[in-house]
C-alpha cells in the first residue's frame, strides 16, 4: 500500500486536510476527475468535501496551479459513498477538481470573467492537466487509458447512460469522470476533452475520430465568429449544430482561406519538398482523388471558351 511518491511536485499543501481526516491507504489505479462549477479554490468545507488535488488556472501565466489535500494513496471525500453500497472514495481513486464549470449556463452567465469552461480547455490547460495523468501512469501505473463517453452538462447529470455500474466500477482502471461515478448524480466535468488530456499525457496527437473532427468544426466555427452557440456539443447523442450546418459554415471558412492564400507571394518548392508533398499524397488515395478532381475542374472552367 502507498507505493512511489504521494505528493505531486509543485503541489501546494497550503490546505491539507489529511490530519483532519486520515482517510484510508489504497494503491491507486484510477484518476477521477470534477469540475468545481466555481471560479476560486474552494473550501471544501474546511476539508469534509476535499479531492486528492485541486487544479487552479493562473491565466497570466498560462498554467495550472495545483494544491494537495490528502497524499495519492489515500481516500479523499469529493464522492458521495453510501453506507453498505459500493465503495467509492475508498476504491483506488484519487480525485481531482479542476476550478471550473461544465455548465453552459453558468459559462454564459460569466461572461468575460476569466474562468475554464470544461468543453474548451485552452492548450496550456490540457497540457498541465496531462502532465498529471503522466505522473500519475509514471510514478503510480494508473493507466493512460478511459474508454468511456464524457457526456455533457446536464445531460450527464443523473441518470445519464454512461454511469458505471457496480461490477464496471469495481473492475474500471484509468481515467474518469465524476459522471461515471456510481452512488452519485453529478454530471461533472461534463464534455471533458479526455482523449486530449490523455494524448498530451503521451505526447501523441489525438485521432480525429467523427466525433473529435465535429468538435474542431464547431470550435473553428465559434473562433470565426460564424456561429454563437457557446451550447454547441460535438456527440451525434446531443447535437445542437447539425452536421449541414457545419458543411455550410465550413465552406464558408474555405472561401474565406482560398482569398488569404491567394494573397500569399508564391513559393517555390524544393525537389525534396515536392518529393514529401507526393508522399502525403500518395498515403492519402481519397484525397488525392479529390484534389484532382478539383484541378479537373479547374482546368476545365479555363479552357471553356
Amino acid at each position: 500500500m502507498r507505493t512511489g511518491p504521494q505528493r505531486y511536485p509543485g503541489a501546494s499543501t497550503a490546505y491539507w486536510y489529511q490530519d483532519n481526516y486520515p482517510g484510508s491507504p489504497m494503491e491507486t489505479n484510477v484518476v477521477l476527475w470534477h469540475s468545481t462549477e466555481g471560479t476560486a479554490l474552494p473550501s471544501y468545507g474546511g476539508g469534509v468535501s476535499a479531492p486528492n488535488l485541486t487544479a487552479r488556472p493562473d491565466f497570466a501565466r498560462e498554467r495550472m496551479v495545483w494544491y494537495q489535500h490528502f497524499d495519492f494513496d489515500v481516500s479523499s471525500r469529493a464522492l458521495r459513498n453510501l453506507p453498505g453500497g459500493v465503495e467509492t472514495n475508498t476504491l483506488n481513486v484519487c480525485q481531482v477538481e479542476i476550478v471550473g464549470t461544465c455548465d453552459p449556463a453558468t459559462h454564459r452567465r460569466w461572461g468575460s470573467t476569466p474562468h475554464l469552461y470544461m468543453p474548451e480547455l485552452p492548450a496550456w490547460a490540457v497540457r498541465d492537466l496531462g502532465a498529471f495523468a503522466r505522473w500519475a501512469r509514471t510514478e503510480h501505473g494508473v493507466p493512460l487509458t478511459s474508454g468511456l463517453t464524457f457526456k455533457p452538462y446536464p445531460s450527464s447529470y443523473g441518470a445519464n447512460g454512461v454511469r458505471l455500474s457496480r461490477t464496471r466500477w469495481t473492475a474500471f482502471k484509468g481515467h474518469c469522470g465524476h459522471q461515471h461515478a456510481p452512488e452519485n448524480d453529478h454530471g461533472d466535468p461534463g464534455r471533458f476533452p479526455m482523449s486530449a488530456i490523455l494524448a498530451a499525457a503521451k505526447g501523441d496527437t489525438v485521432d480525429l475520430t467523427p466525433a473529435n473532427l465535429r468538435a474542431i468544426a464547431v470550435a473553428v466555427l465559434t473562433a470565426d465568429n460564424i456561429i454563437d452557440n457557446p451550447n454547441a456539443a460535438t456527440a451525434d447523442d446531443n447535437p445542437y449544430v447539425s452536421l449541414e450546418t457545419v458543411v455550410r459554415n465550413l465552406e464558408i471558412i474555405a472561401r474565406r482561406t482560398e482569398k488569404r492564400v491567394a494573397a500569399l507571394e508564391p513559393v517555390t518548392l524544393t525537389d525534396t519538398q515536392l518529393a514529401a508533398v507526393a508522399d502525403r499524397l500518395a498515403a492519402h488515395p481519397a484525397l488525392t482523388d479529390a484534389l484532382a478532381e478539383k484541378l479537373a475542374d479547374r482546368l476545365a472552367a479555363r479552357l471553356t471558351p
